[in-house]
């Protein structure tokens, strides 16, 4: 989801975790504490329990190696105090995790290895490394092997639990699933955003921290930080286990504030801390477009893109004659047949692309794209460490008139909301059944 709305691990495989609710808080007999404070720094290379979950021991070095990923999907920019507060929540993550694996177990319900190996190895894909060479990078990154696979362990038994006892008593009616696609027939034409949200629970007592807490996490999130993550340890709405995605929404499906905020933010933007019923809302804006109604960003491009790398030691002032050579060479360019010319020209490559969305490109080359002819090509973009590059237009696939959503594809948007809220409820009851020891 722009602005570094996306996760890169955390949103293929991240368990369906949540922010423990205030008041959702554990009932008297337990004398579980509303908050864990860390006290001091600990060697890395001591196994110190940190939880007892039910019998189930979880050390500072699950912390820190979870935490680690957090902060690698966050390229590494969270730092002192909110390092600090994202390591208490790593740690609450934990315990509903463990709760989540308990529960699986006590249900019968077992996850092989192999099928942890499968999902683990489909990540590694991702990055297009294979699972020893994945292994390498998190432990560069200060996390492991066996920390993910753990989380691979937990959302795996979650999602197998509900499935058996959650979702088989959630019932949605066929004249439910009807009214909204006539709703949305509609409101065919009318504006509708792809929203991601953070929502901070407060009282009238803790509003101001409430506040203060939101816009450290605004700050850190137009500092390049992940919304993804941050929604994922801090939001307190059901959509934290998709990193805070609402999906495709219309402003009167929305609370007044945050239609509001929706409407004045660009795609990739986050919004300031918005005043909700009950809290605080912050506000990603990840695409808009209109209802059922063609987008000229869906159209599908075939592309060649021309790239000029240069020396590493090379300054700005060196390197400008060749760029400007190879913006002079652009303007002269006749077409994809002649780019091939062009690269060899300013001595760059030429690569082809023939499938990719307007939508799905930057969004700075979105409105360039969606202008060019076909034949022309984009100014060059890019810089000295990375390259400096164009696209020439090759080819356009218009995308044809949007059609309403599927009667199934709805009827299982349906069906999932009211499967997360169940799920909601059924880890809470089980935060309020554990037994939890902090050392």
């Amino acid at each position: 989801m722009t602005s570094a709305i996306a996760g890169p691990w955390l949103a293929a495989i991240a368990p369906a975790q949540g922010v423990e609710d205030p008041a959702e808080a554990p009932s008297a007999g337990l004398n579980l504490p509303t908050d864990v404070t860390i006290f001091g720094k600990s060697d890395p290379n001591v196994r110190k329990a940190t939880a007892i979950v039910n019998g189930t021991i979880i050390t500072d070095t699950d912390v820190d190696q979870r935490l680690a990923l957090v902060l690698a999907a966050n390229g590494g920019k969270v730092e002192g105090e909110e390092r600090d507060r994202l390591k208490l929540q790593v740690l609450r993550n934990l315990i509903d995790e463990t709760l989540q694996i308990q529960e699986a177990a006590a249900n019968k319900i077992e996850i092989s290895k192999a099928e942890i190996d499968q999902t683990y190895n489909r990540v590694a894909g991702n990055f297009k490394r294979t699972p020893p060479a994945f292994a390498q990078y998190l432990a560069q990154q200060g996390s492991s092997e066996r920390s993910i696979k753990r989380q691979i362990e937990g959302e795996l038994s979650w999602r197998r639990l509900l499935g058996r006892k959650v979702e088989p008593f959630v019932n949605v009616g066929e004249d439910e699933v009807n009214a909204v696609m006539a709703r949305l027939n509609a409101s065919k034409g009318q504006q509708e955003y792809r929203i991601g949200e953070i929502f901070l629970s407060t009282t009238p007592e803790t509003s101001n921290d409430t506040r203060a807490n939101a816009e450290r996490i605004v700050t850190q999130v137009r500092q390049g930080a992940s919304f993804v993550a941050y929604a994922r340890q801090f939001s307190e709405a059901s959509t934290a286990a998709v990193g805070g995605d609402l999906g495709w929404v219309r402003a009167e499906q929305l609370p007044d504030p945050i239609a509001a905020a929706a409407a004045a933010l660009q795609n990739g933007q986050v919004s300031d801390p918005v005043a909700v019923p009950g809290g605080f809302s912050i506000v990603a804006l990840i695409d808009k477009r209109q209802v059922l109604t063609a987008d000229p960003r869906d159209a599908v491009l075939a592309l060649k893109q021309i790239s000029v790398s240069f020396p590493k030691d090379m300054t700005q002032a060196q390197a400008a004659p060749k760029v400007e050579a190879f913006a002079a060479a652009l303007k002269a360019n006749a077409g994809c047949g002649r780019a091939d010319a062009v690269a060899r020209a300013v001595g760059g490559e030429v690569v082809d692309n023939d499938q990719v969305k307007i939508r799905d490109l930057p969004p700075q080359l979105q409105d360039v794209m969606a202008n060019l002819q076909i034949g022309q090509s984009t100014p060059p973009f890019g810089s000295l460490a990375d390259g400096v590059r164009a696209l020439v237009l090759c080819g356009r696939d218009d995308p044809k008139n949007a059609g309403a959503p599927s009667y199934d594809a709805i009827y299982s948007q349906m069906e999932e909301e009211r499967v997360n809220r169940r799920a909601r409820r059924y880890l809470r009851d089980l935060r309020r059944d554990a037994v939890v020891e902090y050392r």
